[in-house]
């Protein structure tokens, strides 16, 4: 009687924990469900308006509340009166986020933001582009800089603020702005190619495997992962990441030129001032530092881009959200001996 006691209170448990896990996917699902008629669109939001509401409620929080009354009601006078007497018409700063990941997929979104920035802005408008990439697939970063190169030619002043990095294929991104501001310890630089692969082939042939790879051409493929790689293949996979290296150096000469190229493109990466002493940015100053002095004397938008993600993604967002958090709990405790 005990064994069938604990046995149907172990399948209770049981019941109960499928049962929670399925009203959560069911939960996941009809929110997808909800949400499918809605696609991808632009999203602009005044941060202008933004930083002003934050400034007058902060003001008004700091004043007895007479004195927030008086200043409220003076606020209120004032928009009355910007409303039968409408100002000049602002120039506008265009704010874009690009926070890269190594095969550049954030490009789908800055495409379209940039598509839709071109749209509507002109010569007096000024566009900044907030960056954050330790850089990736060449192919991918190209793609992205292309975009940048865009508001280049269509002769609109470009601003990129760099918080934290911009290494790699980010700093070949942002060598294109007329403009580079970095944080103090940003990282900056690393104007290099590198490329490596496993190799399998001893494991392989000591356990009596063939591999066969049939090709056209006689450099289809230089190096591979599970054939016995050649001293000829490797030298002409050096050849080709040289090349890609001098398209790389070309590329950053191109758009600013008074870079000592040779000196700077080694492969090293440096922190903000130091990279402002190379010529790599041209100032020290974080892009929240750069909002703040532009606000008042230009209407500051900021444009997204959203794409619709898939229930794949969605789920993977939410395990991989609650795993950073646990680990957060983890080191607040102490309790990080793991990770040794």
């Amino acid at each position: 009687m005990d064994f069938l006691y604990h046995l149907g209170l172990f399948l209770a448990e049981a019941i109960i924990i499928v049962i929670a896990v399925g009203a959560i996917i069911l939960m996941v699902v009809a929110a997808s469900l909800k949400k499918r008629h809605k696609s991808s669109g632009l999203s602009v939001e005044n941060l202008s308006e933004h930083f002003q509401q934050m400034n007058d409620r902060l003001k008004a929080e700091l004043l007895s509340k007479p004195e927030s009354k008086a200043f409220y009601k003076a606020q209120k006078a004032e928009l009355k009166k910007q409303k039968k007497h409408p100002a000049e018409p602002k120039s506008k700063l265009f704010v874009i986020d690009f926070k890269g990941s190594i095969d550049a997929k954030e490009v789908r979104s800055l495409r379209q933001e940039v598509t839709s920035v071109l749209a509507v802005a002109s010569p007096s408008d000024e566009v900044l582009i907030r960056l954050e990439s330790g850089g990736g697939m060449v192919h991918g970063y190209g793609l992205a800089a292309s975009q940048l190169a865009r508001i280049r030619q269509a002769e609109i002043p470009l601003t990129v603020a760099v918080d934290k990095v911009a290494a790699s294929g980010g700093y070949m991104m942002a060598c294109i702005a007329n403009k580079i501001i970095s944080a103090p310890f940003a990282i900056v630089g690393s104007i290099g190619v590198v490329a490596q692969l496993p190799n399998f082939h001893k494991l392989l042939k000591k356990n009596d495997i063939d591999y066969e790879q049939i090709t056209a051409g006689k450099y289809k493929r230089t190096l591979t992962v599970f054939g016995e790689n050649t001293e000829e293949g490797r030298e002409k996979f050096r050849e080709e990441l040289e090349d890609t290296h001098h398209l790389f150096k070309d590329f950053v000469s191109h758009y600013r030129p008074q870079i000592d190229i040779e000196n700077v493109a080694t492969g090293e990466h440096w922190f903000g001032t130091q990279a402002q002493d190379k010529g790599l940015v041209d100032a020290i100053s974080t892009s929240d530092d750069y909002l703040m002095q532009r606000y008042k004397s230009c209407d500051v938008i900021q444009i997204r881009y959203e794409t619709k993600k898939k229930l794949t993604e969605k789920l993977g967002h939410s395990v991989s959200v609650g795993i950073e958090q646990a680990i957060a709990k983890l080191i607040q405790k102490g309790n990080w001996s793991w990770l040794r």
